[in-house]
């Protein structure tokens, strides 16, 4: 599917519907664009959502550490 667009003066351009659609490209989706030998190229950019730890939940991360170095040294023993 080919469409012709117009870059504004601010260097926008609006990606017609049906690339859109066709692409599975959504509002607010983050895309990378990158130079290749054809032209430009805008892609996906995959996102990925972040955690923020509290304390409790680094604490329950340093218990199944703990517990983790347990079942090893006690395996390491046994071998």
């Amino acid at each position: 599917m080919k469409a012709t667009v117009t870059v504004s003066g601010r260097g926008l351009i609006a990606v017609p519907a049906k690339l859109r659609k066709a692409a599975g490209i959504r509002p607010r989706d983050n895309l990378i664009a990158e130079t290749t030998s054809e032209g430009i190229l805008l892609r996906p950019a995959v996102t990925l959502p972040v955690e923020l730890y509290s304390s409790e939940r680094i604490e329950e991360f340093d218990a199944a550490e703990a517990e983790l170095a347990r079942v090893l040294d006690a395996g390491a023993v046994k071998s």
